[in-house]
């Protein structure tokens, strides 16, 4: 049973379409990933899955029940942490746990044991005592985090957790989201950083102009564009590009060279079949250069522009 599903959620303001017939599922202990550029609707996604927003049309279920702002015991289901700071600089990290704590409803001896947790968890256990307001841009994130945690929800929401902080403090952050994923939380991970989403989430929905344009595994996305090996040679007989072109799920682009290009669906097996014809045709190769599909080069395909446009 998925843990979220949403169905066909539409949200404007005024003119402008936020989300235009937006639905998919996550399943319990699923990471994740959605990605979109700026103004692209991912935060009044997360926004209306966390019951910040009503959506126009659709509706958003979470463990088979449907969901609304006023059903406090499906909201505890879940932790988000926005992409702007939601804590306290005059309170110290313990009093900002102890108090979105007691805002979930944790408290007692039971608030003071999971406030010791999170603050090992997100590794503010040496600054626990100090204001919130001295710490450094990661460390501040790294409570953002710890506040959505303090209620141990079953569904995180991540809106770029670890925009505009330190490589080590980033590094830190993303360690804890992957242990957290381990001990099977599930966890929707938005973010600006194409390696973080590729390195840590099971599928990844691509959103743009408020529609979901993709959603899929990574290996499943990557399918959809070929592999490219560039190449130069000493020359390029009839014979040669016959036999390139007699190759399975290869094409050779016509005009691209020189350098030319062969596009391909398997980049290893293709390769080496290549060479072999050249070694075959007694041709010397000159140049080569093999570019394999990722994630950002769907990215750029699918939406037509750079993640940070």
């Amino acid at each position: 049973m998925p843990i979220l599903e949403a169905h066909d959620l539409r949200k404007s303001y005024g003119s402008l379409c936020a989300l235009d017939s937006v639905g998919f599922q996550v399943a319990d202990g699923e990471m994740f990933g959605l990605l979109g550029p700026n103004g692209a609707g991912k935060t009044t996604l997360l926004s209306i899955v966390a019951g910040l927003l009503i959506p126009d049309h659709g509706q958003v279920r979470i463990l088979d029940q449907e969901f609304s702002p006023r059903k406090r015991e499906l909201k505890s289901v879940i932790g988000i942490v926005p992409q702007d700071l939601a804590i306290y600089g005059e309170l110290t990290a313990r009093e900002n746990l102890r108090f979105f704590g007691e805002l979930y409803g944790v408290h007692g001896q039971a608030l003071n044991e999971r406030v010791a947790q999170v603050l090992a968890i997100i590794g503010l256990e040496d600054h626990a005592n100090l204001r919130a307001g001295t710490f450094s841009g990661g460390m501040k994130r790294r409570l953002n985090l710890g506040a959505a945690l303090i209620h141990r929800p079953r569904l995180l929401l991540l809106d770029e957790p670890t925009t505009g902080v330190d490589p080590q403090s980033r590094n830190h952050i993303f360690e804890e989201v992957r242990q957290l994923s381990a001990a099977g939380m599930t966890i929707i991970y938005t973010s600006h950083y194409m390696e973080e989403v590729e390195a840590l989430c099971t599928r990844i929905g691509i959103i743009d102009h408020g529609r979901l344009i993709a959603c899929d595994t990574l290996p499943n996305l990557l399918r959809r564009l070929p592999g490219v090996i560039r190449f130069s040679v000493s020359e390029l007989p009839p014979s040669l590009v016959q036999k390139i072109q007699r190759l399975p799920n290869v094409h050779l682009r016509e005009n691209s060279g020189p350098p030319w290009e062969i596009e391909c669906e398997d980049m290893k097996k293709s390769l080496l079949q290549f060479v072999a014809l050249l070694q075959e045709e007694k041709i010397e190769l000159t140049g080569l250069e093999t570019k394999e599909p990722n994630l950002e080069r769907v990215f750029l395909h699918l939406t037509g522009r750079a993640l940070r446009d």
